[in-house]
């Protein structure tokens, strides 16, 4: 099994803001296969970097991908 099949087998998934101006500059989030993050589990700082995110997609960040999360 290829790696990229063991995270998708596991359900272990990040949701994934790229910069639109630094590349290699990201914010990355746990999230299921849909891309649903479940707030209640972040941090406060966490929480606080999703919801600006998510205001600026379009302007800082590029709009969301759903990756697997390899770091697991």
């Amino acid at each position: 099994m290829s790696t990229l099949a063991a995270v998708a087998a596991t359900g272990r998934f990040q949701l994934r803001f790229q910069s639109l101006f630094q590349q290699g500059r990201a914010l990355a989030f746990p999230c299921d296969a849909q891309g649903h993050v479940p707030m209640d589990d972040l941090s406060e700082r966490a929480r606080c970097n999703y919801l600006y995110a998510r205001a600026v997609v379009g302007r800082e960040y590029a709009t969301p991908a759903v990756v697997p999360d390899l770091a697991s």
